[in-house]
């Protein structure tokens, strides 16, 4: 199957996720805490169920790894191509009442991202790379079926006034700020979940790098978009990242994201 129509199946599916989403959201439903004392909704709980099914009948046995499956105990036997999903990335702005939280879907082959989709339901717009990135309009659980509004995207170079970093608003850490202290920068602006790897996609913004530890499929799908919209996205140390290490449990160190540009790695004494 081609890259991009791959992520077209990836975006319809998370498009449909969306539909329980908005739902919750503006029905109100039961928060829980996990053991890792990240917080679940019954609005998680819905759209992976809903993901699930629809991967199951799209990707007969390719496996899949969904967090709140993970978090439930449950792990797949991976093989060299894999699906990794966050049915609701960024509960806590879901959980405030913020906009910015997605549904997130991605493609892993060979320890890398190969097709991603975002979708972002209360703003009514979707995300999704494979070969090209794209970004189109879609009301919630429309599944944009024919995906006609579709337009492509692409990073920006860098701006000579300065580049535009875009950090977590619930997840801030020290050691981030000590490293956008070191770029030419003209603003830091906060932002949730996974939108921030679809605005440096579509040329908003310039970097977005994360210091702190986090999991896979928190940005599978980001990583899958940016790439094929020409940005750059690296492990801490430079090298590339890598999915599906069953020794890390899915979690990663961090990353550095960027757009048309490479970032130094976050150790000085680290050669790029």
């Amino acid at each position: 199957m081609p890259l991009d129509t791959l992520a077209r199946t990836l975006v319809r599916i998370a498009i449909a996720a969306g539909g329980p989403v908005a739902a919750a959201y503006a029905h109100g439903c039961a928060t829980r805490w996990k053991v890792d004392g990240s917080p679940v909704t019954d609005a998680d709980l819905a759209a992976e169920r809903l993901i699930l099914e629809r991967l199951a009948a799209a990707f007969p046995g390719i496996p899949v790894v969904a967090e709140e499956s993970v978090a439930a105990g449950h792990r797949s036997e991976l093989g060299p191509r894999f699906l990794l999903v966050d049915p609701l990335d960024g509960t806590r702005e879901f959980i405030a009442q913020r906009n910015e939280f997605t549904v997130n879907v991605a493609m892993i082959e060979d320890g890398s991202p190969i097709a991603g989709a975002i979708y972002a339901p209360l703003l009514g717009q979707a995300w999704f790379g494979g070969t090209s990135s794209y970004t189109v309009p879609a009301p919630p659980g429309s599944e944009a079926a024919d995906l006609t509004g579709a337009r492509r995207i692409g990073v920006r170079a860098p701006p000579d006034a300065g580049l535009v970093a875009l950090v977590s608003r619930s997840h801030a850490d020290p050691m981030t700020e000590a490293y956008l202290s070191r770029l030419p920068l003209a603003e830091s602006r906060p932002m949730g979940s996974s939108l921030k790897f679809c605005r440096i996609a579509e040329g908003m913004a310039d970097v977005y790098p994360r210091l702190g530890g986090i999991r896979e499929w928190d940005i599978a799908a980001g990583h899958a978009i940016l790439q094929a919209a020409g940005g750059t996205m690296t492990a801490l140390d430079g090298e590339p990242l890598r999915y599906g290490d069953p020794d890390r449990d899915f979690r990663l160190h961090g990353f550095l994201a960027s757009g048309g540009f490479r970032l130094p790695p976050s150790d000085p004494s680290v050669a790029a």
